[in-house]
Order: structure tokens, then C-alpha cells, then sequence
């Protein structure tokens, strides 16, 4: 298992209202590719925090996170919700089952 997950910072225009709608969005629509196991985003509770928003995503493997970010609904996603919001993004893969070659699970 694969878990994704991206911090991000956020355009000074963005409103907390926004922040939700981001949240039910990246549900809504990440949820529908297959390669997706799970899901969850949320917002920062502390406002000093620097980044406000992330995501984290779980994946079987490496393959399928490479098919996954290939998506024209990830990608459209991206364009979308993604773009028009953050400024600045951090992002962390980690492998969840030791001993495994995550590669080719």
C-alpha cells in the first residue's frame, strides 16, 4: 500500500466557504477513479500552521498512483480545484506494508 498525501498552501482570496467546497470536491470526484482505495482531506485547525489544506490518498501500489495521476479526472480535478486555489504544494508518498515491493503490488 501506497499513501499519498499533499500539503498545500493556500491563495489569500480563499475563503474558509472555499476550503469546503474544496474538501467536498476532492471527494466527490477523486472517489470515482478505481484506482483510488481511500480518501480523506480536511483544513488546519491551527491558523498559524503553513499549510492550510491537504490530501491524502491511498493507492495498492506505485503502478496504480502513476495510473491515478494520469486520470482525466484527477487531471481535470487538478485544473479545477487545485490550481485556482493553492500556491505552493509539498508532496509525501509512503509505503505502508513492510517487506513489500510497492512497485508491482
Amino acid at each position: 500500500m501506497v499513501h499519498h498525501i499533499v500539503l498545500y498552501t493556500l491563495k489569500p482570496e480563499v475563503t474558509p466557504a472555499r476550503v469546503e467546497e474544496m474538501m467536498m470536491h476532492a471527494r466527490m470526484q477523486l472517489l470515482k477513479i478505481p484506482e483510488v482505495l481511500s480518501i480523506k482531506c480536511g483544513k488546519r485547525i491551527n491558523q498559524e500552521m503553513q499549510w492550510p489544506f491537504f490530501l491524502a490518498i491511498d493507492f495498492e501500489s506505485m503502478d496504480k498512483y502513476e495510473i491515478f495521476a494520469e486520470d482525466p479526472i484527477y487531471m481535470k480535478f487538478v485544473e479545477d480545484v487545485v490550481k485556482p486555489n493553492t500556491t505552493e504544494a509539498i508532496r509525501l508518498d509512503f509505503e505502508m506494508d513492510p517487506g513489500k515491493d510497492v512497485q508491482f503490488s
